[in-house]
């Protein structure tokens, strides 16, 4: 078994309403510092096609895009022990949880927080939600976007993931019209079978 690794400082603004919370950096995006580093995860093809950003842009261009569109990035997790790379190798004895509390509280706007995949969704249900219940956010689990995730496609996704960019736009009166329970899971409509 490896050591504890441990996640990023999230990338934010004060203008903030959306946030992305993943579980845990894969190797590689540990490795080179970098949120969704692993070319195979969809996360900066689809960020690419909602804010119209070029996919080869450098990594700070990137971060700029998403700030100035109200998204930020962070983890739940901000230690665990896990060999590899697959949200499945988290040890969940060793996980230790993010200060959202915190958080929130410096980032008022932030009304809509997107889990990338369930395992994200899982450990703020374990570590968090108890102690961020009185802040009025919605919460939605959004398809992963990891390579692991490889039985949707990335139209499926991306379709999926629009919901990120009309939360960054809407209202907080609006978003009660959307969001009709505290969590949800994105189900994406069945395709004609013509």
């Amino acid at each position: 078994m490896s050591g504890l690794i441990r996640s990023f400082e999230p990338v934010i603004s004060d203008s903030a309403r959306v946030l992305i919370l993943g579980s845990m950096p894969g190797i590689k995006s540990l490795n080179e510092e970098q949120y969704y580093a692993h070319p195979q995860n969809a996360f900066w093809r689809i960020m690419s096609a909602l804010l119209n950003i070029n996919p080869h842009a450098p990594y700070p261009e990137k971060l700029v895009h998403l700030k100035s569109s109200g998204i930020a990035l962070w983890d739940v997790l901000q230690t665990c022990q896990r060999d590899g790379s697959l949200d499945s190798s988290i040890v969940t004895e060793t996980e230790t949880e993010n200060d959202f509390k915190t958080l929130f509280q410096n980032y008022p706007k932030i009304r809509h927080v997107f889990f990338n995949g369930a395992k994200a969704e899982a450990s703020f249900k374990r570590h968090t939600l108890a102690k961020v219940k009185n802040f009025d956010i919605e919460y939605l689990r959004l398809p992963s976007t990891s390579p692991a995730h490889a039985g949707m496609s990335f139209e499926a996704k991306l379709n999926a993931w629009r919901v990120v960019l009309d939360s960054a736009t809407i209202t907080k009166e609006e978003t009660k019209s959307i969001f009709a329970e505290p969590f949800q899971t994105y189900i994406p409509p069945l395709q004609s079978q013509h």
